[in-house]
């Protein structure tokens, strides 16, 4: 196919045990889905149903890599996630069916512009310009559904420079993974090759040009990078 512009590469991720790379798509995001962060943020956990954002591709960051610090903001905040990576898509899942689109998993970071993030709120305007901006998604390798089973449950922690910022527990998920794909589904069109990052503990702060982020899930891997 002839194309009037030349079209931009594929953004991808390694999966673990392969050469073979998974093609990623779309980018969403679930908005305060641990009680414990929704009550450090100001929310009432139990009054809202799960809502969603979204992150561009040219956001993903890979294992190793060096997030460079965003401009036109002074607080850049981050959120250790599960990420979910699907293998199919579609619309209007069904809750038991949901995790037969599930790929694999990964260690994600949803970073954000906090002061911009901030100021949209006051002025009740979106937060594109907190959550997207290039290395606002930083994810790790995948790892396959049938090397980890599903998983509901574990450890999840970030460290920045060998100092414990968030811990937390997958089961403290308000909405679960499967919800979350058969939620998501009612309002998007889902595709193969999108990833959800399913939400974050509690302990979110900021980074630092010069730091070390460490972030581990137990049963799905590690993401290392650094801030330069």
């Amino acid at each position: 196919m002839e194309y009037v512009i030349t079209p931009m590469a594929t953004t991808t991720l390694a999966v673990a045990g392969t050469q073979a790379r998974f093609p990623v798509q779309n980018i969403y995001c679930v908005g305060r889905n641990y009680a414990d962060h929704a009550i450090e943020m100001g929310h009432d956990p139990d009054q809202e149903p799960p809502f969603f954002f979204m992150k561009p591709a040219y956001g993903i960051l890979p294992d190793q890599g060096v997030m460079t610090y965003p401009a036109l903001s002074a607080d850049v905040h981050h959120e250790v996630e599960l990420v979910v990576a699907l293998a199919t898509g579609g619309q209007n899942i069904a809750v038991e069916s949901a995790m037969d689109c599930v790929y694999g998993y990964g260690v994600g970071i949803d970073m954000t512009r906090r002061d911009l993030q901030a100021q949209a709120k006051l002025q009740a305007r979106p937060w594109e310009a907190g959550k997207s901006f290039l290395h606002a998604a930083p994810c790790s390798v995948l790892t396959p559904l049938e090397q980890t089973g599903m998983v509901d449950r574990g450890s999840i922690w970030l460290d920045i420079n060998g100092e414990r910022r968030q811990a937390g527990d997958l089961q403290q998920m308000i909405w679960k993974v499967p919800e979350v794909i058969s939620r998501l589904s009612t309002l998007f069109v889902l595709q193969p090759g999108d990833l959800i990052f399913t939400g974050t503990p509690a302990g979110v702060g900021p980074v630092a040009r010069g730091d070390l982020i460490r972030a581990h899930i137990d049963g799905v891997g590690e993401l290392q990078i650094s801030v330069a």
